[in-house]
């Protein structure tokens, strides 16, 4: 049960990634108030095992948090797209891969829900052929294979800084655990 009412929304700014809001409500404790409220597009990321057993990761500068950052490959979902229809474009564009062998790893995941909307869909890519890429004129980014051990230090040490990146990882460890308690009860 929602213990939020909206009395009214209005948009402050919209670009081609986000729409910003801000809605009149009355709060859960029954005084006034506003939320803002940021959406955006659906994000898609990929965790990409290559042929090697080796993590797929991209190294780009993030303007927002005035940092070089290593990330799984990821964007937005368009609106003609599904989050694996987008997390295949993605692939191609910024490693120049394709995968043969896709797979959902976990559910939708919520990255900052306090002031966003943003919703985001994990997937699990094995199985590769490579092709050209062709990143956006946004991107200058470096492809870097590590393996999954490194992966988990790299989170550790606070080199790898970025939620869905964490959280792609964790989840892949998790399945792996998963699959060889399958395999060996």
């Amino acid at each position: 049960m929602n213990p939020w009412k909206t009395l009214s929304s209005r948009e402050v700014y919209r670009n081609p990634w986000i729409r910003l809001r801000e809605d009149q409500v009355i709060r859960p404790d029954g005084q006034p108030g506003i939320y803002g409220v940021i959406e955006a597009k659906k994000a898609s990321g990929v965790l990409v095992v290559d042929n090697d057993g080796l993590i797929v990761l991209v190294g780009q500068y993030r303007y927002t948090m005035e940092c070089y950052s290593w990330e799984l490959i990821a964007g937005g979902t368009e609106p003609d797209e599904t989050p694996l229809v987008a997390a295949q474009r993605e692939l191609r564009e910024e490693a120049g891969l394709i995968a043969h062998d896709w797979r959902p790893l976990g559910h939708e995941l919520h990255l900052s829900n306090c002031f966003s909307s943003e919703r985001a869909y994990l997937f699990l890519a094995r199985d590769l052929t490579a092709t050209e890429s062709s990143p956006e004129g946004t991107e200058v980014l470096q492809i870097r294979r590590v393996s999954f051990a490194e992966a988990q230090a790299m989170v550790l040490s606070g080199a790898i800084q970025d939620a869905m990146t964490v959280i792609g990882l964790l989840l892949y460890g998790c399945s792996q655990e998963l699959d060889e308690l399958q395999r060996h009860p």
